[in-house]
């Protein structure tokens, strides 16, 4: 490692990503394994000691978490029954030990298809806030991702935060996974589910759908012809025609792109299943 450095304010680790060739660091759950050397190629700048980037708060507009909060962070916090898809993609990141070291923007800039955090929070709305020498910008998570390990960040700029509208924060949620075993496994199929509803009615749904694609995606094609259906039908409505087109579904070696297809209908019928009894109790 020929530098390493660990600022503790934004604008400090500003400076030091404005020298050349600088790897940044926060967890490094997923950058080590990346990683074919004994040591992490420096200048490094680690992130963890800037109080700012960590931790999850509420304001009137919605929710912030921070660049560097663990998912063991997401795990513990006070959120509404909206975030609970987070939540449970945060118990399938890995094993504990990774869970409280691994941070959510880390596992968004990582941009792996598979990144469990990623389909929750697009469910979520969130957009990224990142910092730069010429100030700082959000953008929808949906346009930071832009391929598999391809992210719309500038060299010069930090990911600072996940923001959360406060509209997003309604209804409840719901995150399945499929993968070869049960623990400790990169997902074949993983789906994440937000339902608001009414008189018996949608009143607003998000479906999105990871590890099928380049990048995960929501199905907004499907939310909106589900827009006002009975929460009784939700499930039945759900057919693999709709999914398919959303998904430009992949080949590789956990699974084919047809199986992918079937898998992603049935855990979001699943997924919608589950809400709608828990409306209807």
């Amino acid at each position: 490692m020929d530098a390493y450095f660990r600022p503790d304010t934004v604008d400090d680790a500003l400076a030091v990503l404005a020298r050349a060739g600088v790897t940044v660091a926060a967890g490094c759950t997923d950058l080590f394994p990346a990683t074919e050397r004994q040591t992490l190629s420096g200048p490094v700048l680690d992130l963890t000691a800037i109080p700012s980037l960590r931790g999850i708060s509420e304001t009137e507009a919605g929710w912030r978490i921070g660049a560097t909060t663990t998912w063991t962070d997401v795990l513990g916090a006070d959120l509404p029954p909206a975030f609970d898809m987070l939540k449970q993609a945060a118990r399938e990141v890995g094993s504990v030990q990774i869970q409280n070291a691994g941070t959510v923007a880390g596992n968004l800039c990582n941009a792996s298809p598979a990144a469990d955090g990623v389909p929750p929070l697009l469910a979520l709305d969130a957009c990224v806030e990142l910092a730069g020498p010429t100030g700082r910008r959000e953008m929808p998570l949906s346009a930071f991702l832009t391929g598999a390990r391809q992210i719309a960040r500038a060299p010069d700029e930090l990911v600072i935060a996940i923001r959360v509208p406060r509209a997003a924060g309604a209804g409840r949620s719901r995150f399945l996974k499929l993968g070869a075993r049960r623990y400790l496994v990169i997902s074949i199929v993983m789906v994440a589910v937000r339902l608001e509803h009414s008189g018996g009615r949608v009143d607003a749904l998000a479906l999105s759908v990871g590890a099928c694609s380049a990048v995960a995606t929501r199905l907004n094609e499907l939310e909106a012809a589900l827009r006002g259906a009975p929460i009784a039908e939700l499930s039945e409505r759900i057919a693999e025609p709709e999914v398919a087109r959303a998904l430009s579904p992949i080949d590789d070696m956990r699974a084919d792109a047809s199986y992918r297809v079937v898998a992603a209908t049935r855990l979001l019928r699943r997924a919608v299943a589950e809400l709608s009894a828990a409306a209807s109790s």
